[in-house]
């Protein structure tokens, strides 16, 4: 699904990942983490794409709300899983949003 009512100026955190073999529990900590975000203060929502190549957009109202989410304790034990079992390499970026428009049908 494609968040399509957020209002700029918000951020973006992109999560690139390559995967390893060894996924147990990949998908339930993903969807875990998922529910987790959306408890947090300044979540705007996700988008997500999961395969050999993964890539999660998460949308943050502002940085603060991006720290408190990266110093979550769940999410840190979830990133420490991350580097030792699932991913082979990672990139994340985060970005400052001014501007945004889209097309539907």
């Amino acid at each position: 699904m494609i968040v399509s009512d957020l209002k700029p100026p918000y951020y973006a955190v992109i999560f690139t990942s390559l995967l390893t073999d060894n996924l147990t529990d990949y998908e339930s900590t993903a969807e875990r983490m998922e529910a987790l975000a959306k408890e947090q203060e300044g979540y705007l929502g996700i988008e997500y794409t999961r395969n050999e190549l993964g890539i999660t957009i998460s949308y943050w109202k502002d940085l603060d709300a991006v720290a408190q989410w990266k110093n979550n304790v769940e999410h840190t034990e979830a990133r420490n899983r991350g580097r030792e079992q699932w991913y082979k390499q990672y990139q994340l970026r985060i970005c400052k949003v001014e501007r945004e428009y889209g097309f539907q049908k």
